[in-house]
């Protein structure tokens, strides 16, 4: 059986050393057959709505054909009747990237320590503006309101990374990713640090 590599198994060592981007991650993460098996196993263990099948590895290979970033934007952003995320928005970028990894290779791929970041990433300006300002403006439903230091500092005491990973993740009355599941990880990290940025000045009393 050693000698029976698929096609797929053959593209993704050099796919894998493409450029990738390393986004904070933590023991959290789940690893690509965990994720396979709790959420893309729902439409790729039956082929539903025309999602290649688990196993399927001349349907793989072909897709993986182009790439395998190509592959894992579309598990980001949302492709056809698959929605961003798996329709999963607390996902990370790198538990995404693990799973296509894992379905690309029959089950064989070791897990990365890597994410993609799409080639067309909106900066943190962007991202603020188009759907974080919402909120962060005016401070509606707690959230940190843009250049009130009083508000950022205590919420940076551990730095900016879990600040990253609660807006990937959802907290309190922030959904994931704030609510727009086709933000990749880079795009969160840029929006929040891009607020950050904002705050200016120093805060009141301690």
């Amino acid at each position: 059986m050693k000698n029976t590599k698929t096609a797929a198994g053959v593209l993704l060592l050099p796919l894998l050393g493409m450029a990738l981007f390393t986004t904070p991650s933590a023991a959290a993460d789940r690893s690509g057959k965990e994720v396979v098996d709790t959420v893309c196993a729902a439409c790729h263990a039956t082929g539903k709505d025309g999602a290649p099948r688990i196993g399927d590895q001349a349907a793989w290979a072909q897709r993986a054909s182009k790439g395998l970033d190509r592959l894992t934007q579309n598990a980001i952003t949302g492709v056809r009747n698959m929605p961003a995320h798996g329709g999963q928005a607390a996902l990370s970028d790198l538990e995404m990237t693990r799973a296509v990894a894992y379905m690309v290779s029959g089950g064989n791929a070791t897990d990365t320590n890597k994410a993609f970041k799409p080639a067309k990433s909106r900066t943190g300006e962007q991202v603020v503006k188009e759907r974080c300002q919402e909120c962060h403006l005016s401070g509606k439903q707690g959230a940190p309101k843009l250049g009130d230091m009083n508000d950022w500092k205590p919420r940076l005491k551990n730095g900016v990374d879990p600040l990253v990973k609660s807006a990937i993740a959802g907290h309190n009355s922030m959904p994931a990713r704030g609510g727009q599941a086709n933000l990749s990880d880079a795009e969160m990290k840029a929006a929040v640090e891009y607020m950050v940025s904002k705050t200016g000045g120093a805060a009141e009393g301690k």
